[in-house]
């Protein structure tokens, strides 16, 4: 079930579809407690108010999805569970029938989604979990996507920086546990298909380092921050960012611009561009 993707709909928006056993009030509405079936398939038991799905049910479709939470005036309203046809689930607010609030996606390869939601997609401060390398990323979000500040952890090191569009861009730093921490930029940059004119352009994500210091205190990143840094090391070329991690001495990173370790770019640019760290990290599920 991808963020945006249409949610899925709920039936019995009259008070007598389908079939019905249970409370009713005085002027023959559903009220209370109830075991509805509706024409499609679909079962609901739970409250009713004044002939509506209002307080706690479960709704369960004939696709094999169902929502376990609170309703509202036959909506998903306030906290609910619904688990989709593909193994995916969403624990949270909802917003009349629209994911919103604070809420967790655990997707169908199990990696998961902890933060803010807003018409279905992330949105605001979130964490993203990757199952299979438990890499984060932790930080802001805008429309289901990385936007603004924000850090990516990995094993020995993490990145913090700016993102825009789902990607770091501009100054930013690797933070190796080693003490040390590479600062520099990354840059952006669009290709055209040679071969085929309508193609969209391909997107290349370089960094380009520019030295290495002693590690800040966890201070919070600023791209705007110009402060000159102490013990530097100057660095020439365009590096890949890996070499670090498992050494003892980040001053002896790819000091004379060669290629680094393992990247995940397609074999016909890895010649062209520099590799992301565990750049298969930013294609998440949603």
């Amino acid at each position: 079930m991808s963020d945006d993707e249409e949610e899925i709909g709920e039936e019995e928006n009259e008070n007598n579809l389908g079939t019905y056993e249970g409370d009713r009030n005085e002027l023959n509405e559903r009220h209370g407690f109830g075991k509805a079936t509706l024409p499609n398939g679909d079962t609901y038991e739970g409250q009713y108010e004044n002939g509506k799905r209002s307080g706690t049910g479960t709704y369960r479709f004939t696709n094999t999805a169902r929502y376990i939470g609170e309703y509202q005036k036959n909506k998903r309203h306030g906290k609910g569970i619904f688990y989709y046809p593909d193994g995916s689930k969403y624990d949270g607010d909802w917003n009349e029938n629209i994911r919103e609030g604070q809420g967790t996606y655990t997707y169908p390869n199990n990696d998961t989604y902890e933060g803010e939601w807003k018409n279905h997609q992330r949105h605001g401060k979130g964490t993203y979990t990757y199952a299979a390398t438990k890499a984060q990323y932790v930080g802001t979000w805008k429309e289901g996507k990385r936007q603004g500040p924000g850090q990516l952890h990995f094993n020995q090191y993490r990145y913090v920086g700016k993102f825009n569009d789902n990607y770091p861009k501009g100054k930013g730093r690797f933070v190796f546990k080693n003490g040390y921490q590479q600062n520099g930029d990354y840059h952006i940059t669009s290709i055209a298909d040679e071969e085929d004119s309508e193609a969209p352009p391909q997107i290349q994500y370089k960094w380009i380092a520019r030295n290495v210091t002693a590690t800040q205190q966890d201070e919070p990143y600023d791209q705007d921050d110009e402060r000159t840094e102490s013990r530097t090391q100057d660095q020439d070329g365009h590096h890949k960012t890996h070499g670090a991690a498992d050494g003892d001495n980040p001053d002896e990173f790819n000091a004379e611009g060669g290629e680094g370790a393992d990247g995940n770019e397609d074999d016909e640019n890895q010649q062209a561009n520099d590799d992301i760290p565990g750049e298969e990290q930013f294609d998440e599920e949603g």
